[in-house]
């Protein structure tokens, strides 16, 4: 059923995804506040008391209501180390509806660790909180997000056309999405 989650602890050969704990402020500010990060955003990094408001709300973020967001640091059982973080927003409960994130420090790109935390995120999604559908929003110019929902299974549905804008410059993003039937027939 549906928001059956109390703080998930997931395991992937080279991975656990865990919630954050305020030990990995660190971490979460060492990628969070990199520009490149947030190419691809409709936002900039946060800066200074910003970046500790933002760690703190994803430390307290209920995972109860839509909109709410399930964000989980992408750790490597190596050694521990942050990557970046994955996250399953609750798009619409009564459709059965998430949304699928993520972000990493660049240091960790091209290893598969985005393909490897989304993939069990998306276990976790359609397996634990039994969701029907989860889709991802990527900016159009994003490609390496759109190889890892292409990877996924995810199949693109909708190309939205300067439907939003930062800094004055309008940007397109793709829809992808997989079904739970899609995923369970893989």
């Amino acid at each position: 059923m549906l928001l059956s989650c109390a703080k998930p602890e997931l395991h992937t050969p080279r991975l656990l995804l865990r919630k954050f704990a305020a030990s990995d402020f660190d971490a979460f500010r060492a990628y969070r506040c990199l520009p490149e990060v947030y190419r691809f955003l409709y936002n900039d990094p946060p800066e200074g008391e910003a970046m500790r408001a933002c760690f703190e709300t994803v430390l307290a973020a209920p995972f109860a209501a839509d909109g709410d967001k399930l964000t989980l640091a992408v750790c490597r059982r190596e050694d521990g180390a942050v990557a970046g973080e994955v996250l399953l927003k609750l798009g619409s409960t009564a459709a059965l509806q998430g949304e699928l994130g993520y972000l990493f420090h660049p240091a960790f790109h091209g290893q598969g660790l985005a393909l490897e935390a989304a993939r069990a995120m998306l276990a976790f999604g359609f397996s634990d909180l039994g969701f029907h559908r989860i889709f991802a929003r990527l900016d159009t110019l994003n490609t390496g997000s759109a190889r890892v929902a292409e990877k996924l299974g995810m199949q693109r549905q909708a190309h939205l056309r300067q439907n939003n804008r930062h800094k004055g410059v309008w940007g397109d993003e793709f829809i992808y999405a997989l079904l739970r039937s899609e995923w369970d027939a893989r």
